[in-house]
């Protein structure tokens, strides 16, 4: 054993494991006390070739616990599917719309500033913050580096939060925030925004001129942050995220789909109206039809910063709540069709088996994985096709039935 790794063993015996002794365990979800220290020392290694201080190794990474609850939470899916309306109506709530505007006039000074350096309007950022945190009121209460060593030591995906390891020592290194009080997520997201470690390294930026990074601290930090995330995916200042759009009974619903684009004249064609009945905007732009709650819910033509939404948080249902909710914090109203409420809640066993019967009748949902994606609601969309049905793509006990699926 080297001289490095006998003094990264020594700091090591007698600390760790002490959080995660007290926790239950189970085959599953820990390591071996020996595991976890050589790990550590391995993790110690790297970052010293990578630049991570001494001071930081020793007084964070040497000290780090490792968190059994953090991998239950990485291992954890949830049993059923979550319909529209519920994840819907759970975030955009009246009382977020109404803290959301109460916070977008508080700073808007702040915000005025930020859209003018990056581009992004206003009512986004809040969108955004109201999304993530609740406007600031839950960072979440996990040591970052106790979660993301935790995760950096566990073979599922390793190599990735090795890496979010090494990015949160170095901002511990240029002293953004006191090592205790860097806490986040169990994945270890931090801050108003929930920014990972690595985009903090690469967006985060000092607006407030206190010489120090701070999205936990500092709302104009955070803020700024976010507007420059957003802008380095590609947000188009001048254009909305989308729109909810009124279609005729007739569509062809096999035409919606986040993959599916076509310039509004098209859509005009086919048909599609604004909430009000009025024809689409006479603009050169493309946009997709998404319906995520089928024919009885709402209709949605979504453009360019939609997909820049998704490159923030990959759920199409989180970009439409964002896009939604930015929209009420701005003045406009709910939604002229809201999303059914009877819409069947699915367990992952029954979208696992209706995958596996699409597949079987060659409707290609992939590998059947329990998930009721894009792609699963493309292969319901086709199939519905064929028999004659509505092609929303929206799973109800119907659909169950007719592929002998148990309701």
């Amino acid at each position: 054993m080297t001289t490095a790794k006998k003094l990264i063993s020594l700091l090591l015996l007698g600390h760790m494991y002490n959080a995660a002794a007290a926790a239950p365990t189970t085959a599953e979800n820990t390591l071996s006390p020996e595991a976890f220290t050589q790990c550590l020392i391995r993790l110690g290694e790297r970052a010293k070739t990578e630049g991570i201080s001494d001071a930081t190794i020793k007084q964070s990474l040497l000290k780090a616990n490792f968190n059994t609850r953090v991998i239950e939470l990485d291992r954890q899916q949830p049993e059923f599917t979550t319909t529209f309306a519920d994840y819907l109506n759970r975030r955009v709530t009246d009382q977020r719309v109404s803290q959301g505007r109460e916070l977008l006039a508080k700073h808007r000074a702040l915000l005025s500033r930020v859209t003018r350096d990056y581009g992004v309007p206003a009512h986004y950022l809040v969108a955004f913050w109201g999304l993530e945190t609740n406007y600031g009121s839950f960072f979440g209460k996990m040591s970052v580096v106790d979660s993301l060593s935790t995760l950096a030591c566990d073979e599922r995906r390793s190599d990735y939060f090795a890496g979010e390891l090494m990015a949160a020592l170095r901002i511990l290194d240029e002293g953004a925030i006191a090592p205790e009080k860097m806490e986040g997520s169990w994945a270890g997201a931090m801050g108003h925004t929930q920014f990972m470690p690595s985009a903090f390294l690469r967006y985060a930026v000092d607006y407030d001129g206190d010489n120090k990074r701070d999205l936990w601290n500092s709302t104009p930090d955070a803020m700024a942050s976010a507007a420059k995330f957003l802008q380095s995916l590609g947000w188009q200042q001048v254009d909305r995220w989308g729109r909810e759009v009124k279609l005729p009974v007739d569509f062809p619903y096999l035409e919606a789909g986040l993959n599916q684009r076509k310039s509004l004249a098209e859509w005009q064609n086919l048909g599609v109206r604004q909430t009000n009945g009025s024809a689409l905007p006479n603009v050169d732009m493309q946009a997709s039809l998404l319906v995520p709650a089928g024919h009885r819910g709402p209709a949605f033509l979504v453009y360019d910063n939609f997909h820049v939404i998704m490159r923030w948080n990959r759920s199409e249902y989180y970009a439409l709540a964002v896009g939604y909710l930015a929209d009420r914090i701005a003045g406009t109203g709910k939604l002229m069709q809201p999303p059914p409420e009877d819409a069947p809640r699915l367990n992952r066993a029954q979208v696992m088996a209706m995958q596996e019967q699409l597949n079987k009748k060659g409707f290609d949902t992939g590998t059947p994985d329990g998930i009721l994606g894009p792609g699963t609601r493309r292969a319901v969309s086709q199939f519905q096709h064929q028999q004659g049905m509505i092609a929303d793509g929206f799973v109800d006990n119907g659909i169950l039935g007719l592929l002998g699926v148990e309701r």
